[in-house]
C-alpha cells in the first residue's frame, strides 16, 4: 500500500521544471537537485547489494536488508537519479523518541557529488518530527563521511572499540550525535 501513496505522491509533487532547465540549461540545476530519495524496495535490492559490496570489506547480507525492509521501526530509503538508477541508500532505525542511522552508502562512483548530503538532509528533515536525536557510528578511516557529518552539525560523543570488522583484526567506531530539538 505505501508503495502506492508513494508512487501517487510522486506523480503530484513531481517538478519537471528542474529536469526541464536542466536539458535546455545545461547547468542551471545541480546534480544533487535532480537526485529523487524515495522508499526503498525489495526490488532494489540488486542494486543495493552491488553498492554495499563495493563500499565494505564486510558488507551487509540481503537478509540483514530484508529484515530491515521489514522492520516496523526501519525506515529505508534510496537515492536515485533518472539516467544513472540508484546510487545510493539510508536505513534509519528509531524508538524512544531517537534516530540511529544504521547504514548510508552511496556508490563510489559519484561519491563527494551531492547524494550522502541529499539523504542525511531528508533523513533529518523526516526524522525531526518524530526523534530528539540521531545517532551514528563510522570508521575514523572514513574521514570523507565524518567531515559530511561534521558539516551537518554532527559532534563526536564517544568511541566504540573495536566494533568494525577489519583487515588488520578490529577497527573502532567514532559515535556521532545530532540534537534535532535544538535545530526547530
Amino acid at each position: 500500500m505505501r508503495r502506492y501513496l508513494d508512487k501517487l505522491k510522486d506523480m503530484l509533487t513531481y517538478d519537471a521544471d528542474r529536469e526541464f532547465y536542466a536539458k535546455v540549461f545545461p547547468g542551471s540545476v545541480s546534480r544533487k537537485d535532480l537526485m529523487k530519495i524515495r522508499y526503498m524496495e525489495v526490488d532494489d535490492l540488486d542494486d543495493v547489494l552491488s553498492i554495499e559490496g563495493k563500499n565494505y570489506n564486510y558488507p551487509w547480507t540481503e537478509n540483514i536488508f530484508r529484515d530491515c525492509l521489514r522492520a516496523s521501526n526501519y525506515l529505508c530509503w534510496v537515492c536515485e537519479e533518472l539516467e544513472t538508477g540508484l546510487i545510493g541508500y539510508c536505513i534509519v532505525s528509531m524508538a524512544a523518541g531517537e534516530a540511529h542511522i544504521m547504514n548510508l552508502c552511496v556508490d563510489p562512483a559519484v561519491q563527494r557529488q551531492g547524494a550522502g548530503r541529499k539523504m542525511l538532509e531528508h533523513m533529518i528533515e523526516y526524522v525531526r518530527k518524530k526523534t530528539e536525536r540521531i545517532f551514528l557510528e563510522v570508521r575514523p578511516s572514513n574521514t570523507k563521511a565524518i567531515q559530511l557529518y561534521n558539516s551537518l552539525g554532527f559532534e563526536e560523543i564517544g568511541v566504540r572499540k573495536d566494533y568494525y570488522p577489519a583487515k588488520e583484526g578490529r577497527e573502532d567506531a567514532v559515535m556521532l550525535a545530532l540534537d534535532v530539538v535544538s535545530q526547530i
